[in-house]
């Protein structure tokens, strides 16, 4: 047999409030379903067969009343030690906690958020952007906690972003933001991607017109960071000629899957990345990786 502890958290990454009614789904690697039923415990350990073959790949998914369903796979069990593994639901209408993310920690966090302009002029574009467009203002704190986390042989992504741009088209989404970088970024990039912690993305320009490189972060099945580079776009700042980079992520690392599953989606319905389930997929990852808590500057409420 093999030993499976599943804990619930909810939206602020804290364990979720008991009681409550967890609908638990467990199917083996076989499709062999051995558990679906209502549990009040937010922390449960179950017993499950053990195959020592593909069979172990289970998939675990929970629901409850109101929040969203979430789950993940393959969840890769042994007879050796227990498994832990943390998920978390979000309500089905989530909003956004910023209290943690007042301009005076933000700007000291990330200072290319208001290095084009001057402290008094970038407190009040961030707070428009709190008050107005809760969205790309999550989705952007969402990538710079993720790229924080990302170790380049020196230093981390966002050492090489020196500006964001904040005018339209290039203004803050809920899916992305275009920044000003160092070039030399790109031969971290790559240096990353010969340790196999990037790869390379073919033909960028398909969904990132106007790129001509990209590499995504493979560290996790879902909610990797990807870095689009455009390099026909340039300034000088500080006697550095940068070129632009657009940082996003994905739900999916494969590259089909993430055509299949939310570009084409996204396209049919005119909808874009929600920076929602980033937020929830990438907590999940990170807690599966067992790497440092992915823990950006708000939380999800209801």
């Amino acid at each position: 047999m093999s030993k499976l502890r599943l804990r619930i958290f909810d939206g602020s990454r804290k364990a979720f409030a008991e009681p409550a009614d967890f609908l638990v789904t467990i199917t083996d690697g076989n499709r062999t379903q051995h558990v679906r039923d209502y549990f009040k415990s937010n922390d449960k350990t179950f017993d499950l067969p053990f195959f020592d073959n593909l069979g172990d790949r289970y998939t675990v998914v929970v629901w409850a009343q109101g929040y969203k369903q979430a789950g993940f796979v393959p969840v890769i069990l042994s007879d050796a030690y227990d498994k832990i593994l943390d998920i978390m639901l979000v309500p089905d209408d989530p909003g956004f906690n910023f209290a943690d993310a007042k301009w005076e920690v933000i700007a000291a966090l990330y200072s290319f958020l208001g290095s084009d302009v001057d402290a008094t002029i970038g407190a009040t574009r961030y707070s428009n952007l709190m008050e107005n467009s809760p969205k790309p203002l999550a989705c952007m704190l969402n990538l710079c906690e993720a790229m924080s986390q990302i170790s380049l042989s020196q230093g981390t992504p966002l050492d090489y972003i020196k500006e964001v741009r904040w005018e339209t088209p290039y203004a803050p989404a809920q899916d992305r933001f275009f920044a000003w970088c160092d070039p030399s970024l790109i031969n971290q990039v790559k240096i990353a991607a010969a340790a196999h912690k990037f790869a390379v993305e073919n033909n960028p320009g398909v969904f990132h017109p106007g790129a001509t490189n990209s590499w995504k972060q493979i560290e996790f099945g879902e909610a990797n960071v990807q870095l689009t580079f455009h390099e026909g776009e340039r300034k000088t700042i500080n006697g550095l000629e940068c070129i632009m980079v657009e940082p996003d992520i994905d739900y999916f690392r494969d590259l089909g899957a993430h055509a299949i599953f939310e570009v084409i989606p996204n396209s049919l319905t005119h909808s874009l990345t929600n920076p929602v389930e980033v937020y929830v997929l990438r907590w999940i990852a990170g807690q599966t990786a067992g790497v440092p808590e992915f823990a950006p500057k708000y939380t999800i409420t209801s």
